[in-house]
């Protein structure tokens, strides 16, 4: 296999640079002149030593952009956000909004908040101005907000964390959880400003449980670095977003990634937690057994919660055996439709595969533009089968006739580690490849899931749709659960292009809707995918949620503006 910067573009190379992953890699290694650190209400000194790294990646343009919008922030006992309204009269965030920039108004930060902080973290808090900015514009997302954190800290024990809630709670001050970064719904904005809580220094693997195959963790750590410290012990953790996600991240959007057709969400592979509330309480959720019915799930309701009922400190985890032996497999199919309903077959047949991913061409295509590969540019799928070395290989050949049958073709597959890593590596780092094709456009992307049986038809529909449209459209789907992602180019600060990406994003949701499928499989809901609740679960489900939020945190400070629409009111 060549290596995988062999042919990548400049552009995009420093796209890929600009990214947190490569970013953490390189912390200690990159130099640069900081610039001048901006004033902003009051806060002018740090007490942490400004991070170079954030000063060469920062696109001002963004920032610039979103200059005249504001929003009122609001802690009234009614318990309903106060949004303003875009051009169309639609609430931001609401049922019909096309808005991506995010209003919020910052008011004052107490210097008060600002001295309590400063003795609860001592020297881990930062006042910068570009690592302000840094936190307050994702890097994997073209959502933006008007406004950045008033401050960062990074708590290094959970009761740091609980003085620091504590704090913000007693001041009305709105708190952001800050996890790998790599979130693509806007749920690490900070519309009105408040405290970053970036939870990057609690990483700590506190105890491994090889007989019991649990391991329990501090949120900060990295599923990637999990790995590398669980292989020596034959014991992975199966979960594979983005690279660069963090275990308390994916716990708070309930994410999977490619191998959940096989071994579950994050929902099914957590055990326990223990989160920190909006008024300092420390709650532990379950015990370390592999199952209860002791009273409610308290786990469950934390997971996907996004950080608006807590702030998650400890994660206990369900691991996995690493498997015995494996098979990498790729094909081809003259049409998106075709490579689905094998995709479909397959998991008919009753093969226990553990990943089916669907490429569409123009997804294959950027795959070889920024890698240098040859793949043949048609739609793809890619088939992982494990277990025993006789098991693994028999699942492949029956998966060959599978796809002969469905007009497949060029079916070869890969046993050496290397080779299959590679190709695993070229998938997981699909989303940068994109940038190769269109090195200065943002990426919108579409995560729908529907029931398996409709997966066929809602792509066949979305690719005719998408092949019809001016924008760069690609096509990647976890086939083998009904997910599937479109990756949609465009340009942000033009408002035709906007417009399209966004009715290509609509069109696709509420396809998937009428499928009785879900506006977001696992990247969560952020501020991106609000306005498409009511449609999906009902306003009757969504008060629900508010009733919650509102015992939970009754001053509405956890992460405010995400995730329940706001016109949701009580």
């Amino acid at each position: 296999m060549s290596n995988f910067f062999s042919s990548s573009s400049w552009l995009w190379l420093s796209r890929f640079r600009s990214s947190k992953y490569l970013l953490h890699r390189t912390l200690h290694t990159i130099t640069a002149t900081p610039r001048n650190t901006a004033p902003t209400s009051n806060l002018f000194n740090s007490h942490r030593s400004t991070n170079p790294w954030t000063t060469w990646s920062i696109p001002l343009a963004l920032a610039l952009s979103a200059g005249s919008l504001s929003l009122q922030p609001h802690y009234d006992n009614s318990f309903s956000d106060s949004f303003d309204s875009d051009n169309s009269g639609v609430r931001i965030g609401g049922k019909g909004s096309t808005q991506y920039v995010v209003k919020g108004s910052q008011k004052e930060f107490p210097q008060e908040l600002l001295q309590e902080l400063k003795i609860i973290c001592e020297d881990n808090i930062s006042l910068d101005y570009d690592e302000r900015y840094m936190h307050g514009k994702p890097q994997y997302s073209f959502h933006q907000a008007v406004n950045i954190p008033d401050v960062i800290v990074y708590p290094r024990s959970e009761e740091e964390v609980s003085k620091i809630v504590k704090s913000c709670n007693n001041h009305k001050i709105p708190i952001v959880p800050y996890g790998g970064a790599t979130s693509i719904e806007g749920h690490t904005l900070s519309p009105h400003g408040g405290v970053c809580i970036d939870m990057s220094s609690m990483k700590r693997v506190k105890a491994l449980h090889v007989n019991d195959m649990d391991v329990v963790v501090e949120p900060g750590i990295g599923w990637m670095e999990l790995n590398e410290y669980l292989e020596p012990y034959g014991l992975f953790f199966p979960l594979d977003p983005g690279p660069g996600a963090s275990i308390g991240g994916m716990c708070a959007t309930r994410c999977s990634g490619s191998l959940a057709v096989r071994y579950g969400t994050m929902r099914d592979n957590v055990i326990s937690l223990k989160v920190v509330l909006a008024n300092g309480d420390i709650v532990k959720t379950a015990s370390r057994a592999r199952k209860s019915a002791a009273g409610y799930d308290l786990t469950r309701l934390m997971i996907g919660s996004e950080g608006t009922l807590g702030v998650i400190t400890e994660v206990t985890l369900r691991l996995q055996k690493i498997p015995q032996f494996s098979v990498v497999a790729m094909c081809n199919f003259p049409s998106v439709k075709d490579a689905a309903d094998v995709a479909i077959a397959t998991m008919m047949s009753g093969i226990q595969v553990s990943r089916v991913e669907l490429l569409d061409e123009v997804q294959v295509k950027a795959i070889n533009i920024a890698n240098g590969k040859n793949f043949p540019e048609s739609p793809t799928l890619m088939f992982e089968f494990i277990g025993t070395e006789a098991y693994a290989r028999e699942q492949t050949q029956i998966v060959r006739k599978i796809v002969s049958e469905h007009n497949g073709s060029d079916f070869v597959f890969a046993e050496e580690p290397e080779a299959k890593k590679e190709l695993w590596k070229v998938r997981k780092e699909a989303l940068w490849a994109c940038f190769a094709m269109e090195p200065n456009k943002e990426a919108m992307t579409s995560d729908v899931c529907v029931p398996l049986s409709r997966l066929a038809d809602l792509i066949s529909k979305s690719k005719k749709e998408l092949d019809a449209s001016p924008l760069v459209c690609t096509v990647i789907a976890h086939a083998g659960d009904g997910n599937f992602h479109t990756v949609i180019l465009f340009d942000p600060t033009k408002e035709e292009e906007r417009q399209e990406a966004e009715r290509l994003n609509n069109f696709m949701v509420h396809a998937a809707l009428l499928l009785e499928g879900t506006c977001t499989g696992e990247h969560g809901v952020g501020t991106g995918k609000m306005k498409y609740l009511e449609k999906e679960l009902g306003v009757e489900a969504l008060r629900t949620m508010k009733k919650i939020k509102s015992v939970l945190d009754p001053n509405n400070i956890m992460n405010p503006g995400k995730l329940i629409p706001p016109h949701v009111c009580l």
